[in-house]
């Protein structure tokens, strides 16, 4: 069984500033990490591959050179394989023209079984590359993963939704997008660490000269989504406390609510 995940390194979301002036993100100095949707990815495909001896891990990620730094990390969890699609032809990719150059990387791989890709990056938040890859490989999907067996060429899987959760059963080929619930990501162990980091040659280069898309296949100019601007919402006024006996606060709350008009 060969499985493929699709991971991204993002910006520490807990470390992001928004420039009041240019209202963009200021990226000096932010700190790049796995996104933690797509180790939980990982992980699930590593606890495979552990109860299995017939099981490969190919990670598979689209970005700018560092981002090898990241499948390095994914290497030393326990990947058998890293590959990096980097190339200018690929920036300023949206989720459209992400998801057709990931498809393309995927297709040149072959012969998998299951797609596993996390929720959705923190970066961006539109869950959407998941979906979107499973369409353009016309592979059956399932997304919101919390737990699921595999059984010959049968995926099992718990579907979180808000009040509980569905049970689906799909045939491999599939791709599966996992959720944080899905288990607990290891830690690299001593021996990936070292056998990886700083290891450059281990994690393999595919350019477009690989993939042979055309300018309205990725990048920016096959890109329909334009953001306009980033910023950050403005504070809200802080809330008012009111104190008394239950009437007394009842109609402090009215006259304030007719105050705003609100009622």
């Amino acid at each position: 069984m060969k499985i493929i995940v699709c991971a991204k390194q993002v910006p520490d979301t807990t470390e992001v500033r928004i420039d009041p002036v240019t209202n963009t993100m200021i990226r000096a100095g932010v700190p790049s990490i796995l996104n933690p949707d797509d180790k939980n990815a990982l992980e699930e495909a590593l606890k495979l591959k552990d109860s299995r001896d017939d099981i490969t891990v190919t990670v598979i990620s689209m970005g700018p050179p560092q981002a090898k730094e990241m499948l390095n990390e994914c290497l030393a969890m326990g990947a058998d394989e890293a590959i990096l699609l980097s190339d200018r032809a690929f920036g300023g990719g949206d989720t459209w023209a992400t998801s057709n150059t990931i498809a393309a990387a995927v297709r040149k791989i072959g012969d998998y079984d299951i797609v596993f890709a996390g929720r959705q990056a923190i970066d961006g938040d539109t869950a959407q590359v998941g979906p979107q890859l499973a369409e353009r490989l016309n592979l059956p999907q399932v997304t919101y993963v919390q737990d699921f067996e595999v059984d010959g060429d049968t995926v099992t899987v718990q579907r979180n939704l808000e009040d509980g959760y569905e049970i689906i059963k799909i045939k491999t080929p599939c791709v599966l997008t996992a959720i944080k619930e899905l288990n607990e990501p290891r830690y690299m162990t001593v021996r990936g660490i070292y056998d990886n980091y700083g290891e450059t040659d281990n994690v393999k280069v595919w350019t477009n000269e690989d993939l042979a898309l055309g300018p309205d296949e990725c990048g920016l100019k096959a890109s329909p989504t334009k953001v306009q601007k980033s910023f950050t919402p403005p504070q809200k006024d802080k809330g008012m406390m009111l104190s008394g006996s239950a009437k007394e606060m009842t109609d402090a709350l009215i006259v304030n609510l007719k105050k705003k008009h609100a009622i």
